[in-house]
């Protein structure tokens, strides 16, 4: 059943619902549903950068070197960060055949149950992230280099691509660990609407 509207007017304050982020995310819930407006916008300049690849190929006959690694850098770095937005808006794929014919207190414990299950997930992951980020940051020798596409261009997309996931993954077991604290703490009450 989908959650009833909410009464109150939208306002500067209440601008950040319960829909567009889980309570039990907290501030960093909270965080991530913003930083993914930027996002947003990645989406929007990768689109601009292909119109324009279009337009010097096809008009002028004088392509970039740069715009396909600038969309597919954009492109894969709003999908990794889409994983995050996910877990911060409760919004992920998930069977819920279970789920949703126990009552609240068993909800609440497999709620607990599947925070744990992503936490230990995302750390290990977080770990494999970090052992692949510092293979495409740091030579054999120890010296600092960022890993290049090898393409005409030859940018660091690469080495940032991993390093953001990297990032993005921490980011992710923080807010399972987030995540299982406070639904450890129980079911979250309604919220109260008062006619002031």
């Amino acid at each position: 059943m989908p959650p009833a509207p909410d009464p109150r007017p939208e306002t500067a304050d209440t601008a950040a619902t319960p829909r567009e982020y889980l309570p039990q995310a907290g501030r960093l819930g909270w965080a991530i549903t913003r930083v993914a407006r930027l996002f947003a916008v990645g989406i929007l300049i990768a689109m601009a950068v292909l119109v324009l690849e279009i337009f010097l190929r096809y008009v002028f006959n004088s392509p970039t070197t740069w715009a396909h690694e600038t969309t597919t850098f954009l492109s894969a770095v709003t999908f990794i960060f889409g994983g995050l937005y996910c877990v911060a808006r409760n919004s992920h794929i998930r069977v819920v055949l279970l789920y949703d014919i126990v009552g609240a207190r068993l909800r609440n414990l497999l709620d607990v149950l599947i925070s744990i299950a992503c936490l230990c997930a995302s750390a290990f992951f977080a770990w494999a992230a970090w052992l692949m980020a510092m293979k495409a940051t740091f030579r054999p020798d120890g010296s600092f280099f960022l890993e290049t596409s090898g393409s005409a261009w030859n940018s660091p997309a690469p080495a940032l691509l991993k390093l953001f996931l990297l990032v993005v993954l921490v980011t992710m077991s923080v807010q399972f660990l987030l995540l299982t604290l406070n639904y450890l703490r129980g079911p979250t009450p309604p919220e109260r609407h008062d006619d002031a």
